[in-house]
């Protein structure tokens, strides 16, 4: 069987199914992606890259999809030449709403196309006016509303799709959902485990298991992650808790949602809005993989908020560490975190219940040691990579073949 993969950022989601099935020898994997991603990877690769930018002038309603379809014309371009060596895919992997992926049907009619679904815009009701202060207007609706023009291409001409939790699923037009998958790509539990002798090194300080240590990570630090409420509520954290320390793991920028429009990055304004004892607070930037585990190892306490939108892998991960949970009672969360079962949920935009919340767990009004083995064991139960592989690779033989997926 032939895979192609396609994700501008490859492996991406792809990333622990294309290493269990790396050394199956039925199995053929090319991989088409970015000329600028410079990640290994175990299978060969074809590099497409945009010949130009979008059109600065364009209307805004069409910006997602010529963006897009700039990409799907470099991947065109980029496999034709696979295609004239006699090469040919049985399935096409994609992960959607880029565009790599959208003419590909008329370079391969006879392969299958399995998009990987991330996420289905809508104007109300999800992230969009989440955070909604009343200055949205009508054309604000309608630009959030036509960034699904890829996707629908995807969506059109699928021949089966993947979504990663119900909650992502459910945002897709109804008329679609019966012919999707849901099926998170999972975490490795066997790697991603508690260590009650992990030490986190920083520049200023060494903290452990002993420490009292709250976390948080994210991509970005933005309002998409609650990073404002969460700042605040450090704030009055640390004026309670003398002992208390807080690492902040991500990136001072902003990977969804609007920038501020004062030129300042979040982490900039919480800085400055709030009385902050530096030398407790520690910005780690973006880190290896196992330093972010050494984190969750430490955490006493680790705040996650969202908006109603994708879940990150970093709440699945940290739980799989055992790190007490204190999240949004927003939707993805509550697909997988029951409260006081595997974690606390607080209300992501009360940044004084989320303080207090935390408190619970670090006074022990809560039992945090089952808080801990519930988090753990719901991962096991749902999000272990090595139940989830086998579930992606089937549903790709199933495709390949035409039968309808369980």
């Amino acid at each position: 069987m032939r895979i192609l993969f396609l994700h501008n950022n490859f492996p991406g989601q792809y990333r622990r199914l294309m290493g269990a099935l790396a050394n199956d020898p039925s199995i053929e994997m090319l991989a088409g992606t970015l000329s600028t991603n410079q990640q290994n990877v175990p299978i060969q690769r074809v590099l497409y890259e945009p010949h130009r930018e979008a059109t600065k002038t364009i209307h805004p309603f069409a910006l997602s999809l010529e963006r897009a379809a700039i990409t799907a014309q470099a991947a065109f371009k980029a496999l034709a030449p696979v295609k004239a060596r006699g090469w040919s895919p049985d399935i096409i992997c994609a992960h959607s709403g880029w565009g790599p992926s959208l003419f590909l049907k008329e370079l391969w009619p006879d392969a299958k196309l399995l998009p990987y679904f991330e996420w289905y815009y809508h104007a109300e009701g999800s992230d969009a006016d989440f955070l909604d202060d009343g200055r949205r207007t009508e054309n604000d609706r309608v630009r959030t509303h036509s960034k699904n023009a890829p996707i629908l291409f995807d969506l059109a001409t699928m021949d089966w799709g993947v979504c990663p939790t119900q909650w992502q699923r459910s945002q897709f037009p109804a008329i679609f959902r019966d012919r999707m998958t849901v099926a998170h790509d999972g975490v490795d539990t066997d790697y991603l485990v508690p260590n009650e002798d992990a030490i986190l090194n920083l520049d200023a300080v060494t903290l452990t298991r002993a420490d009292e240590v709250v976390t948080y990570v994210a991509r970005g630090m933005e309002p998409y992650r609650g990073f404002p409420a969460f700042m605040e509520a450090v704030s009055i954290l640390q004026a309670r808790r003398p002992s208390l320390h807080v690492v902040v793991v991500g990136g001072d920028g902003v990977s969804y949602g609007a920038k501020r429009k004062d030129g300042k990055t979040h982490k900039e304004a919480a800085l400055e809005d709030y009385d902050l004892d530096l030398s407790r607070l520690h910005f780690t930037g973006l880190v290896p993989f196992d330093v972010f585990r050494t984190v969750a190892q430490i955490s006493k306490a680790h705040i996650y908020l969202t908006v109603p939108f994708v879940l990150s892998w970093s709440m699945i991960e940290v739980m799989a560490c055992g790190a007490p949970l204190v999240a949004s009672d927003t939707p993805p969360v509550a697909e997988v975190v029951e409260d006081g079962k595997n974690g606390l949920l607080v209300d992501f935009f009360q940044p004084a219940q989320i303080a207090g919340r935390v408190e619970e767990i670090l006074d022990g009004k809560v039992d945090v040691t089952a808080l801990r083995q519930a988090a753990r064991r719901t991962v096991l139960e749902r999000y272990t990579a090595a139940n989830l592989v086998p579930v992606h690779r089937q549903l790709i033989v199933d495709v390949v073949n035409g039968a309808v997926p369980v």
